[in-house]
């Protein structure tokens, strides 16, 4: 399973960073009004340079990917030794070794262990799509608050996510993704770093 496929719709289609008020407020001051932006400010991110060199996304796709293999050796080993059973069973129903009420009883544990291993396919299935809808819902978080941070600055009125041909063409030079890569593995060491040092604290 590859990076792609996990996270083939993790990030924003676009995120207005800004917003205008035209109304007039006599209450206040002239100086606290905000003016209409006079041209639009647009900038984008490569989503496939964000997946590949943000720590976080690299460190959270391993973990999947390592969850997926597992889940995936556990389903084919109970998948084997049940298709093992059944062979087995068959191989001795035709030589006639059981009386029919053991071969019934056989059969129907059989039918139970299939029915077990659909039902343990489907909950770890689920547990992998909650793990990665969380994973999901994280990166967006961090997103969307380094990028309201980095906003303050910049003045964008809006950053898009740029993947594959969702934008048939736009400037390099509005190009922010290495902008964005170094601010928000910036962010990340030092949020880790801050988390190691209160684990250590509370030993």
């Amino acid at each position: 399973m590859t990076n792609k496929n996990l996270f083939a719709a993790v990030l924003f289609a676009a995120i207005a960073l800004t917003s205008c008020d035209n109304s007039p407020k006599a209450e206040e001051p002239a100086e606290a009004k905000t003016p209409a932006p006079s041209e639009l400010k647009l900038a984008y991110v490569e989503v496939d340079s964000l997946m590949t060199q943000y720590d976080f996304c690299k460190e959270y796709s391993l973990i999947l990917e390592k969850k997926s293999q597992n889940i995936q050796a556990t389903l084919q080993q109970k998948g084997q030794a049940l298709q093992n059973a059944a062979n087995n069973f068959q191989q001795k129903l035709q030589q006639n070794a059981y009386t029919r009420e053991q071969a019934e009883q056989i059969q129907a544990g059989l039918q139970k262990q299939n029915a077990d291993l659909e039902a343990l396919q489907q909950r770890l299935g689920a547990e992998f799509q909650e793990e990665t809808n969380k994973f999901n819902e994280a990166l967006h978080d961090s997103l969307q608050h380094f990028l309201a941070k980095y906003n303050k600055d910049k003045k964008y009125t809006m950053i898009l996510s740029k993947s594959g041909d969702n934008i048939l063409y736009a400037d390099q030079s509005i190009d922010v993704t290495k902008d964005i890569i170094a601010g928000l593995n910036k962010a990340y060491k030092k949020g880790a770093a801050k988390a190691d040092t209160k684990k250590k604290e509370n030993k």
